[in-house]
């Protein structure tokens, strides 16, 4: 049994996120709110919200939460919104604002 949730688009370098990955990989539902909920990053925050929308998710089909596992998260590159700053003698610099589309697997 295995449940899925997607965000697309989130506002956030997938190397920011990739970096809080490893928290929650691997980890009990339950435990994996909780080193989300504690953390200090944006990404923490983004993965704990899509953590609960794949719990609810389960709950929605009937699932037993308590013994589901975070089996797999993934962070890929999303759209990738390009901007340009004014520099000396009349240049642009590029601005790459990137943004993520994670996916998170829970199973037992």
């Amino acid at each position: 049994m295995e449940v899925v949730a997607k965000l697309k688009s989130a506002k956030i370098s997938p190397i920011k996120v990739r970096e809080v990955i490893g928290v929650a990989k691997g980890r009990n539902v339950n435990e994996a709110l909780v080193l989300l909920k504690n953390s200090n990053r944006k990404a923490a925050f983004i993965l704990k919200k899509l953590l609960e929308s794949a719990v609810a998710n389960a709950l929605e089909k009937g699932f037993d939460v308590d013994s589901f596992n975070v089996k797999n998260i993934t962070a890929d590159d999303g759209l990738k919104m390009k901007r340009y700053q004014p520099r000396a003698m009349g240049r642009a610099g590029r601005i790459i604002k990137r943004t993520s589309n994670i996916i998170i697997t829970i199973g037992d």
